[in-house]
């Protein structure tokens, strides 16, 4: 049995709001620097980046390669539902993605338009559609408040009916975490999957949440036994941000990005007395709606959640530079990433006295993320939350602030 780290969920350049950089040549550079073995492909419904895959990928074993590289690709899709709900598609091979694009190009406007489709069609029919192609399905970044399942309904049995039995993964978010989310009965027989749904190719994007699974040898039908949990294969490791990052974790102003107390919210009829902008519920609020216990119950199979920050940010909060791509920070990820082999050993992997040894600064400011001791100002209503070093505190509504009619 091998370990291996993957992220299952990525965009390529054709999905709104992505990089022009997101193109299989250069994700297949950095992939490797990150630490990542197995990456999706993104966006495989769509014709043009099908093209573009075809153009630089080679297969072995329902896994994709390119010319130069070690990194081997699984094909990957998200598309949106006739009722606004994300959910990401595993395929065992370019032809399944061409059947199924044929599939739903009758239920579809944007097939070629947009990496990320919208499908009018029922979690249900989806999970069929998936099916008859050798593919798997499961709810993309679940707990979100504009695309997700949770928001649109209190249980995956009403998205997906009895078709929930051909559902074996679930997809954190950037928003939720283990310990958010095993508090909630339904959950406890399914795979948690943390990925990155990265729109740029950088590590401090790439990977910046990923799977840890161990499998017999690097294929699609591997892959598949580790989400099922069979033959001893199965996910050892899931890392990922901590939950305050997202931008949806609190409840928060999608305008201004003040926080509220979800009892304030509603008396406030959800709209911010300083702005006026819609109140979002955060995913911390949603997940408490859900819960069956007040605590995690974490099943046997439930491998540890890993709370982690990109290298860059490690080394941005540790010299005191917010741009992660200044030549300052890039200088010492460099550094590290040479003495380690890959980001991934830096963050979680290598002695922590030896990373120390190497950069003290640095190492430092990973020993707390360790540790779980790392402070962070909460995201939400759109707006990422991040790692702090200081006594920061989190913006919230007092009461005292002026209602539009003030103004």
């Amino acid at each position: 049995m091998i370990d291996i780290n993957a992220d299952f969920h990525i965009h390529g350049k054709y999905s709104g709001g992505v990089s022009e950089d997101m193109t299989i040549p250069l994700i297949a550079t950095q992939a490797p620097l990150k630490g990542l073995h197995v990456v999706a492909t993104a966006d495989a419904l769509h014709g043009r980046w099908r093209q573009h895959l075809r153009d630089n990928l080679t297969e072995k074993g329902g896994l994709y390669s390119t010319v130069g590289s070690t990194t081997k690709f699984i094909i990957q899709t998200e598309v949106e539902d006739m009722r606004r709900v994300h959910h990401v598609i595993l395929l065992p091979s370019l032809e399944a993605a061409e059947s199924l694009a044929e599939k739903f190009a009758k239920h579809s406007k944007n097939m070629d338009v947009d990496g990320r489709p919208n499908v009018s069609l029922s979690g249900v029919e989806l999970v069929d559609h998936v099916r008859s192609v050798g593919g798997l399905i499961g709810p993309a970044h679940a707990f979100t408040p504009w695309t997700a399942v949770y928001k649109e309904y209190g249980s995956l049995r009403e998205c997906y009916g009895d078709n929930l039995r051909h559902v074996h993964f679930l997809e954190l978010g950037l928003s939720a975490d283990t310990d958010s989310a095993d508090r909630i009965a339904e959950l406890a027989d399914l795979t948690f999957m943390s990925n990155s749904d990265c729109h740029s190719p950088w590590p401090h994007r790439l990977g910046r949440e990923f799977n840890r699974l161990r499998v017999k040898e690097l294929s699609f039908d591997e892959i598949r036994k580790a989400i099922l949990r069979e033959d001893g294969r199965g996910f050892t490791l899931n890392a990922g941000l901590n939950p305050l990052e997202g931008k949806y974790h609190l409840t928060a102003c999608s305008r201004c990005y003040l926080k509220f107390k979800w009892a304030d919210a509603l008396k406030l009829k959800r709209r911010c007395p300083e702005c006026g902008g819609l109140i979002k519920k955060g995913v911390a609020e949603r997940t408490l709606e859900l819960a069956s216990w007040s605590e995690p119950h974490h099943p046997e199979h439930r491998p540890p959640y890993m709370r982690i920050i990109p290298l860059a940010e490690a080394i941005g909060l540790a010299i005191g530079v917010s741009t992660v791509t200044s030549k300052k920070i890039k200088s010492r990820w460099d550094t590290l990433v040479a003495r380690f082999g890959t980001e991934i050993n830096v963050l979680i992997d290598a002695n922590i006295k030896e990373v120390i040894e190497a950069d003290r600064e640095v190492g430092q400011v990973i020993s707390l993320m360790r540790d779980g001791r790392l402070k962070y100002v909460g995201g939400g209503g759109g707006m990422y939350g991040r790692p702090t070093l200081t006594n920061e505190k989190d913006k919230y509504y007092s009461g005292n602030q002026k209602t539009l009619d003030e103004y």
